[in-house]
């Protein structure tokens, strides 16, 4: 059973920083893309960075010079480096990993999503 493992979430004061990170547990034969999403007003989730195979990556607005996105393919585990924090990045962030998995002895591949973690900034 794959699943995703995030953590690093919590209260950081205004131009602070956190680092995110997803862990991707399970059969996984390969990792197609991952990315972080913050959950909206409306219950939507927004790209906030996604990578996209070892070098590809892309950065929603609110995140660019300030969000760092890395991929540790190695490990199968995503970070998100955020620095110059401010109250509007407040929201549950959560990962999201498209992946070639093992079920059974079939190859698939499969969207998941993390639990989300919590991120408020606030003095």
């Amino acid at each position: 059973q794959v699943r995703l493992v995030e953590s690093g979430g919590g209260l950081v004061q205004p131009g602070g920083s956190l680092t995110l990170s997803c862990a991707a547990k399970g059969r996984i034969k390969s990792i197609n893309s991952m990315g972080w999403y913050r959950l909206t007003q409306g219950n939507k989730r927004d790209l906030v960075a996604v990578q996209r195979g070892p070098a590809v990556t892309e950065y929603a607005d609110i995140a660019k010079g300030r969000f760092t996105i890395s991929l540790d393919d190695h490990a199968d585990t995503l970070y998100l480096q955020m620095n110059n924090l401010k109250p509007e990045d407040t929201g549950t962030y959560y990962c999201n990993a498209d992946l070639m998995v093992w079920e059974e002895e079939d190859l698939r591949g499969n969207v998941f999503w993390g639990q989300g973690t919590q991120v408020t900034v606030s003095s």
